[in-house]
């Protein structure tokens, strides 16, 4: 498939799933526990199940790794990554700062990836042969290459454990302002050039992939910890940066944890 077929695919697959999640928005919903202790909702399970349905008739040959519902084909040219409320907690409390990450990987590598809002109406896309937009405008990242003056993201403090607290805390207090909450939106944030860096760990391929993809066709970079470029395969932690130029600073100062 060219990238003109798989970014309309994946524009697809976040119109299906965008009322799905919308009409539990702010609604009485039952909220059960998984495994991890992570919430999960008739929503996520909804969006993922519809998303899946229509790949599965669309390229029955494609794979696909989801949130919910695991992984199928995961040796396939193509695979689909799926979360379908990355931000749950904020979506079961209300607030707006929940989306839907879908992401192509071509042989392990993101090469198109859309960070959807649901309760923001704003659609952010990326592919490796076209400038990011939102809403189909183009966005840039911005220009930042110091630690000293970058704004820095991550979801919680509570997200890094034992030395990644440490390599973490080392970092926030090198940057000019650590800021917590935006989940996947701190991504779009930095796509878009109001933010500089999103730092995390104890991710899953279902949160970075997406998000890596629209970085890259912003004129950004996402690395794991050591600089290596995302893949399928990346471990739990990862660096967003909007100037490249960050990067190598970045994993200074987290030691190359």
């Amino acid at each position: 498939m060219d990238r003109s077929a798989l970014v309309a695919l994946a524009v697809h697959l976040a119109e299906v799933a965008r009322p799905i999640i919308l009409a539990h928005y702010r609604t009485a919903l039952a909220v059960e526990a998984k495994g991890d202790a992570s919430p999960v909702t008739i929503a996520d399970r909804g969006a993922e199940a519809a998303m899946r349905t229509l790949l599965e008739a669309m390229v029955p040959d494609h794979g696909i790794l989801g949130e919910e519902y695991g992984t199928v084909r995961a040796d396939a040219r193509y695979v689909w990554v799926l979360d379908p409320i990355d931000g749950t907690k904020a979506f079961i409390t209300g607030k707006p700062l929940f989306g839907t990450l879908i992401a192509c990987c071509e042989d392990g590598v993101p090469v198109v990836g859309v960070i959807d809002m649901p309760a923001l109406a704003e659609r952010w896309v990326g592919a490796d042969d076209r400038p990011a937009t939102l809403n189909g405008s183009v966005v840039r990242t911005r220009a930042c290459d110091s630690l000293a003056g970058a704004l820095l993201n991550a979801t919680s403090p509570d997200m890094f454990k034992g030395e990644d607290a440490t390599c973490f805390q080392r970092l926030a207090q090198a940057v000019r302002h650590p800021l917590y909450g935006a989940d996947c939106y701190g991504y779009a944030m930095t796509a878009a050039g109001w933010n500089d860096l999103v730092v995390e760990a104890s991710l899953q391929p279902y949160d970075y992939c997406a998000p890596a993809a629209v970085l890259a066709a912003a004129g950004g970079v996402m690395t794991d910890w050591q600089g290596r470029p995302i893949t399928l395969a990346s471990g739990p932690r990862v660096i967003a940066a909007g100037d490249p130029r960050l990067i190598g600073p970045v994993v200074a100062t987290l030691g190359g944890a």
